[in-house]
């Protein structure tokens, strides 16, 4: 498992993606050529990866991000050091946060 700030990022077996899901095009990548794990709201800082490979919403309402990177990748952001990442994929969780009345995901 790798984490930076309140992205974790955590190795799935490649034979648990469904095949729909791993033939899915990837998500646009942003104007930097990268792909995009987490967007800063206040800071407009990014959690993002570098590299060959592509992001893909899994099915379904509540779907999360899976990552495959077939040559490996480095997850990088303005305020925190690189992370390499070996080849495979990977499932994106963002950390949440219990307010009165509710569960969202952590604003950075």
């Amino acid at each position: 498992m790798y984490r930076q700030g309140d992205v974790l990022i955590v190795p799935v077996p490649e034979e648990t993606v469904p095949e729909r899901t791993a033939g899915q095009p990837g998500l646009p990548r942003d104007g930097r050529g990268r792909m995009v794990l987490a967007l800063g709201e206040v800071t407009g800082h990014s959690h993002a990866v570098v590299g060959p490979g592509k992001l893909v919403r899994e099915p379904g309402p509540a779907g999360g991000l899976l990552l495959h990177l077939p040559d490996g990748g480095r997850v990088v952001h303005e305020e925190h050091a690189a992370i390499p990442l070996p080849r495979g994929w990977y499932r994106v969780v963002r950390q949440r946060e219990y307010v009165p009345g509710a569960v969202r995901i952590v604003a950075d």
